[in-house]
């Protein structure tokens, strides 16, 4: 009972996870569009499949990682707040954001893969999940850089004044 009331403590409003996931996401989608701006990169219709791709990871992560912010910075002060804000935010973005590339990796490729649920489909599932992640920590994370990580330090000490 004593977890599900620090977890009930912690969820945030209505308003404020959705709000917040739309803010998050935009921010997250408009880093990876600068980014993949600046460098000409390839054509309008991979550029927003790019940019949906970190937006959604943004929204989906926001009212997770503001949820986690709180249970870890719950009764410490501002720098524990700013912390917890600042690394849950970032890890859950940029890991859900992988993993929605990951999945969209594997469904390319599953048309060449074995029939589902035998060992020959099991490794290449297991390693087209790692290559598909190897290959967004290579390309993929320069896309949060600089606007992301303005908008996470924005982010983070947003919650770390709202938290006192």
């Amino acid at each position: 009972m004593r977890i599900r009331h620090k977890l009930g403590q912690a969820l945030p409003s209505l308003r404020l996870a959705v709000l917040g996931a739309a803010v998050w996401g935009f921010a997250m989608g408009a880093s990876a569009f600068l980014t993949l701006l600046v460098d000409h990169w390839e054509t309008p219709v991979r550029v927003r499949s790019v940019v949906l791709l970190f937006a959604l990871g943004g929204a989906i992560a926001f009212p997770i990682g503001w949820t986690l912010a709180r249970l870890l910075s719950h009764g410490r002060g501002r720098e524990t707040a700013f912390a917890s804000a600042f690394v849950s935010l970032g890890v859950l973005t940029i890991g859900l954001t992988g993993l929605f590339y990951a999945l969209q990796y594997r469904t390319y490729y599953a048309e060449w893969h074995a029939p589902a649920f035998t060992i020959t489909w099991a490794f290449q599932f297991v390693f087209t999940g790692l290559v598909a992640l190897y290959q967004f920590a290579v390309l993929g994370l320069r896309l949060y850089f600089p606007g992301g990580f303005v908008a996470l330090f924005a982010a983070a000490l947003w919650f770390a004044c709202r938290s006192r």
